[in-house]
């Protein structure tokens, strides 16, 4: 069993990480498989991949149905749980490759389980119709039907790629840079028309409760963050990292990291901003950015 956990781990973490959008749900997901897993005879199984991806996926689905009824409540915006996968992490290794970008996580979101189940398997992890059937028990024609209204959900044509530009560390430097000399003019020529910041807090720290929309709105939030804000007096400062494959910021204070921001560029524009601020969901970032959360 040692050698399937060494073998598998890393696709079934990223099956539960984008079933469920929660890093902390994910480890639990993958413990919880091997150790169900543990006593069984190897040789008994006759295909260990498809085993242990069907636990990890009906594990995943239980969970991310009772999370939703949890989210309806969810105060403010919800946003996945951010992960670091810098070159020099340890997470890398598991992570790094056949991950939606974070904004991909986020549409996610409007699916139903099912339709995010053959959406993940098929669009981020690349299995075969035949294989997603037998791992979510429904025939390959309705996975086919499943994966065209996810489609159709997140706005997605048949002939669009899945994986979302994300923004480059170029851009982002350029757009901390423009926020910190208040160039106003400069901000607002580097969100699109059409921009929306979600900010997540749950109901645990200051976040702004509804979706900011409009480039004026948007930009007058930011500087109202920057210039007014714990990053004024400098009490907290903004780093560069890799998460979730793509450059983002990590806000972090003497007490530990306060938030993270992440990007959704279109066209040099940012479409979306995602602010996480909630405690839960920056807990495992300590591990692998070496500060306390």
């Amino acid at each position: 069993m040692k050698e399937l956990y060494l073998q598998y781990k890393a696709l079934l973490f990223k099956i539960a990480y984008q079933l469920t959008g929660s890093a902390a749900d994910a480890e639990d997901i993958v413990q919880d498989v091997f150790v169900k897993a543990y006593d069984i005879d190897p040789e008994s199984i006759a295909e260990p991949k498809a085993y242990l991806c069907k636990m990890a996926t009906n594990r995943s689905l239980d969970l991310l149905k009772s999370a939703r009824k949890q989210r309806e409540r969810y105060v403010g915006p919800w946003l996945p749980e951010p992960i670091i996968t810098e070159e020099t992490d340890a997470l890398d290794a598991v992570i790094h490759h056949d991950l939606l970008s974070y904004a991909m996580l986020v549409l996610l979101e409007r699916l139903t389980p099912s339709e995010r189940a053959v959406f993940v398997l098929r669009e981020a992890l690349g299995f075969d119709y035949s294989d997603i059937a037998k791992l979510i028990e429904k025939s390959e024609v309705n996975c086919r039907k499943l994966l065209s209204r996810a489609r159709d959900k997140m706005g997605i044509s048949e002939a669009e790629p899945v994986h979302a530009q994300p923004a480059g560390e170029e851009w982002v430097r350029r757009f901390v840079l423009e926020l910190a000399e208040g160039n106003v003019k400069e901000v607002l020529s580097l969100l699109a028309e059409e921009v929306v910041l979600l900010s997540d807090g749950g109901g645990k720290v200051s976040a702004a409760i509804h979706p900011i929309k409009t480039r004026e709105n948007v930009s007058r939030f930011l500087f109202g963050l920057v210039q007014k804000g714990p990053l004024a007096d400098g009490s907290v400062k903004a780093e560069l990292r890799i998460l979730n494959g793509q450059t983002g910021l990590v806000l972090r204070s003497d007490k530990g990291i306060e938030g993270v921001t992440l990007f959704h560029v279109v066209q040099g524009g940012a479409l979306h901003l995602y602010i996480v601020r909630n405690p839960d969901k920056l807990k495992l970032l300590k591990l692998y950015t070496g500060g306390s959360s």
